[in-house]
């Protein structure tokens, strides 16, 4: 799991390697905002400023349907928050893993870009339908993707590739 801020917006790259016919994997569907994403395999990023307490939740499936929400501070929604223009994600499905990237416009991003703090995680679901939870830092017994102490990775406008 990568993150780089490119082009005024944040790229990021999920790789997911092993033995994928033992995981579900959504088949491609049309590009559009879906919910729930997260029960089942998904790539997640929680986007945040040091400035501030509110963030971003950003979901990307397989399949290319992808939500992004946001929140004023700790699991307190934003619900007038409506995501435009849409995240771009790819998905390249191969014999030995799969590599979802995906492109959120500054305009989806929190208005400050000066330091941003990122959380990157993974919802994997096995054939048998259980799913694990994969994250860059866990900071509870369960896993709560939404703790800001998880948003571990740090970028800054001059950190590109």
């Amino acid at each position: 799991m990568t993150g780089t801020l490119t082009d005024g917006g944040l790229r990021l790259r999920f790789e997911l390697h092993g033995k994928l016919d033992a995981l579900r994997i959504p088949a491609p569907v049309q590009a559009d905002f879906a919910d729930e994403l997260w029960r089942h395999t998904c790539f997640e990023a929680f986007v945040g400023s040091s400035e501030s307490a509110a963030y971003r939740e950003f979901n990307f499936s397989p399949s290319g349907q992808w939500a992004a929400y946001a929140f004023t501070d700790y699991r307190q929604r934003d619900l007038s928050w409506q995501p435009s223009p849409a995240p771009h994600v790819a998905t390249d499905l191969t014999a030995d893993g799969l590599v979802l990237e995906a492109h959120i416009s500054a305009a989806l991003l929190p208005s400050d870009l000066g330091n941003l703090h990122i959380g990157l995680s993974t919802v994997i679901e096995a054939t048998d339908g259980t799913l694990s939870y994969w994250a860059l830092s866990h900071h509870s017994e369960r896993p709560d993707f939404h703790q800001r102490a998880a948003f571990t990775l740090r970028l800054a406008p001059h950190d590109t590739p």
